[in-house]
């Protein structure tokens, strides 16, 4: 539990080397999510997995919920836990453009980066039946500049509950997570701040967005050269939808002149649960290549 002005953040770093990896999660997961990968990943290098603010081990942050205010925090925990870089950045779903966005926020401390099943600025999703592209939602909100605050009042309306009496195995993927994280996830899940959490990152998750698809129609290749694999489930056959989310996973191959494209044959859009092997193995390619370009080797 590390203290950054007042605010509490879970960071879980486990292995020893350089760089290190941290994981970043989609919306309404846990650091827990991780438990497949982060050992994996252990035996070759340092690698951090987290909580964001509001997330029950950690505390709220303030708001409004942009990348820039969820990624100042991660920083400055980083920072305050001795843990400073340089990183692999590795972004699952929602985790995706946040990882992105903190490559450009912070761009000295990141050497690589992994995109499991990311979403796509340009990507349309169905919700309730819905289908919609979620940075055309955006109103063209101002943001404020991020600082690291605790959000007491929204911590103190949503006290904590004890955990619920089942003790069955979580809804799959999850069931493929160890029986003590599952145990952990359970009560975390069942906690009403988590709601609100992740509410108020989807809200302004839409013009954060709209930022990412003004900017890269000025500049496609906006992380460089950086090591880049972008991990994609397989597609779904007769699915229009689907195509599209294809071609623009593809598209984010193009973020760098050393990206590229690895499909995940047996997995849907939870990768890290499904086939963990699978983004251990991209992650360590990664670390390599970055490894190599600090030591200066192709």
């Amino acid at each position: 539990m590390v203290a950054i002005q007042g605010q509490t953040i879970h960071l879980d770093c486990i292995g020893s080397g350089s760089p290190t990896v941290v994981l970043e999660s989609g919306v309404g997961d846990f650091a827990l999510v991780w438990a497949l990968v982060q050992p994996g990943v252990a035996a070759v290098t340092r690698v951090c997995s987290y909580d964001r603010g509001g997330y029950v081990w950690s505390t709220p942050g303030q708001q409004p919920r942009s990348y820039a205010q969820i990624n100042l925090e991660l920083h400055e925990a980083l920072a305050k836990a001795g843990e400073t870089g340089p990183f692999v950045l590795v972004g699952q779903s929602y985790g995706g453009p946040l990882v992105r966005h903190y490559a450009e926020q912070f761009t000295a401390d990141v050497v690589g980066m992994v995109l499991v099943d990311a979403l796509h600025e340009d990507q349309r999703i169905d919700i309730g039946g819905q289908v919609v592209r979620l940075r055309e939602m955006a109103k063209g909100r101002t943001m404020p500049a991020p600082k690291v605050s605790p959000d007491l009042a929204l911590a103190d309306s949503f006290p904590l509950r004890p955990a619920p009496t089942d003790t069955g195995s979580l809804e799959a993927p999850l069931d493929r997570l160890p029986p003590e994280a599952q145990q952990a996830w359970r009560w975390a899940s069942a906690q009403p701040i988590l709601r609100a959490a992740a509410g108020a990152e989807m809200d302004w998750s839409p013009e954060d967005l709209a930022r990412l698809h003004a900017g890269r129609l000025h500049n496609r290749r906006t992380l460089g050269d950086l090591p880049l694999i972008v991990l994609s489930r397989s597609a779904v056959a007769s699915d229009s939808l689907d195509a599209e989310r294809q071609r623009l996973q593809a598209d984010l191959v193009s973020l760098s002149s050393r990206g590229h494209l690895t499909i995940a044959p047996h997995a849907g859009h939870n990768i890290h649960l499904e086939d963990p092997e699978l983004v251990v193995s991209a992650i360590r390619e990664v670390v390599e290549a970055a490894r190599g370009m600090v030591n200066g080797t192709p």
